[in-house]
């Protein structure tokens, strides 16, 4: 009884352990890998997507670029992904891109811009949705290279975006901080 008792306690604090991860990232939508359809032709590779979703690119520091048009759920293996992470017991955060250099923009007016910039730098995997959707200001692009190097060999990194990534360079503005970035 005592053992039943013992494994009914660590399982619950493993639930509320991951519902506080994940109340804490913020997904926008509630995904998982195993949810994924892959009898829709939408370029996504069986493989991949598990080898993903064992989260080794989280160890290894890596950035998963999701790039595609409209609809075919980039937002969804995004958030899917951090899922994983999640329940393999390393943090994230959804943020939107756009949202996300607002956030930059009022943290830098208000004096918290380096608090912020660490915590971002802590999490392990930071998803950015929408990446790109607009053209760059000089602000932005110097800001999103202070979150990348933040984040560079140290932390994984999801970016999802409509644009390809052959005109990210051009959409980032500033020649120097596109070629450091890309």
């Amino acid at each position: 009884r005592l053992g039943l008792l013992v494994d009914k306690e660590i399982l619950a604090r493993g639930n509320r352990r991951l519902g506080r991860m994940l109340k804490a990232a913020k997904l926008k939508l509630p995904a998982v890998i195993e949810d994924i359809d892959f009898r829709r032709p939408r370029g996504l590779e069986r493989q991949t997507i598990i080898h993903l979703g064992e989260c080794h690119w989280v160890a290894e520091h890596q950035v998963v670029l999701v790039v595609g048009p409209t609809g075919v759920g980039k937002t969804y293996l995004a958030c899917a992904l951090a899922h994983s992470a999640i329940r393999h017991n390393h943090t994230a955060l959804y943020l939107r891109a756009p949202r996300m250099f607002d956030e930059l923009a009022i943290a830098r007016a208000d004096g918290r811009l380096s608090r912020l910039m660490a915590t971002w730098a802590r999490i392990d995997v930071l998803v950015i949705d929408d990446f790109l959707i607009r053209p760059l200001s000089s602000d932005q692009a110097a800001d999103l290279l202070e979150v990348v190097e933040d984040r560079a060999q140290l932390r994984a990194t999801v970016l999802t975006s409509q644009l390809p990534v052959a005109e990210w360079h051009e959409a980032i503005g500033d020649p120097t901080i596109a070629d450091v970035l890309l």
